[in-house]
């Protein structure tokens, strides 16, 4: 074998290797802002899950958590907003501007099992 096979060779296999020691992506879920409403207004993750909120209405809203655990800014038509969950528990939220839209994420540790009340 060449040099310049051995090292085309080499880089494959070493681009392989990084493609499979790579982290796993975290789930992610939608969560659509539609005619002043969080849909689904409840949904339940894993630990790790990644929620993005979309905003479709032609107004802005936020996502704040109630605890302040995540906040968005506001969010114009169109825009996303993500918080990855680490941690089990429930967290509800609503939208700053307009708060009687509410909403509630439940995680669930990695291995399934329900999140403490």
């Amino acid at each position: 074998m060449n040099f310049a096979r051995t090292l085309a060779l080499g880089a494959m296999v070493l681009l392989v290797t990084i493609a499979i020691a790579a982290p796993a992506r975290a789930d992610e879920t939608q969560v659509k802002i539609d005619n002043f409403t969080f849909n689904p207004q409840q949904i339940t993750v894993k630990a790790g899950a990644t929620v993005v909120w979309t905003n479709g209405d032609d107004i802005p809203h936020t996502v704040t958590s109630k605890t302040m655990a995540f906040r968005s800014k506001a969010l114009d038509t169109d825009d996303k907003f993500s918080f990855t969950f680490a941690t089990p528990g429930k967290y509800d939220y609503f939208c700053s501007l307009h708060p009687h839209m509410t909403g509630t994420i439940v995680v669930e540790t990695a291995t399934g099992s329900a999140a403490p009340p």
